[in-house]
């Protein structure tokens, strides 16, 4: 089993920026594909960005490339999402998730553990 605990969410300003962090149990952290996900009101789950198990290839969704950062630190167990130049459509929650069998994947079906979720709402 992987336990995955977000957090760093907040409410900020347009323009503005947070960096969420999700930690994770399990000795095997750093095997795993690690991706973000999010979800907004009255609309489907989407992907965020995600990162092979050694950081070496990361992949985001067009709306976030130049604008949000993933990065993992396995020493930690922790895998973060710098989001800077922030807008309000990216205003959601946002998951993260590990996908134990895939090197890296944007596909939603192909998570197997996911987090709660943390609010980031970003004001106008």
């Amino acid at each position: 089993q992987v336990q995955l605990v977000e957090s760093g969410g907040g409410l900020v300003q347009a323009g503005g920026s947070l960096r969420l962090s999700c930690a994770a149990s399990g000795r095997t952290f750093s095997s795993y594909c690690m991706g973000w996900f999010r979800q907004a009101p009255g609309k489907e789950r989407e992907f965020v960005a995600a990162i092979s198990w050694s950081g070496g290839i990361t992949s985001y969704t067009d709306s976030v490339k130049g604008r949000f950062t993933i990065s993992r630190d396995n020493a930690k167990n922790t895998v973060y999402l710098q989001m800077s130049s922030l807008k309000p459509e990216d205003t959601a929650v946002y998951y993260c998730a590990a996908a134990i069998r895939a090197s890296i994947t944007s596909i939603t079906s192909r998570y197997d553990y996911w987090g709660q979720g943390t609010q980031v709402t970003v004001s106008s």
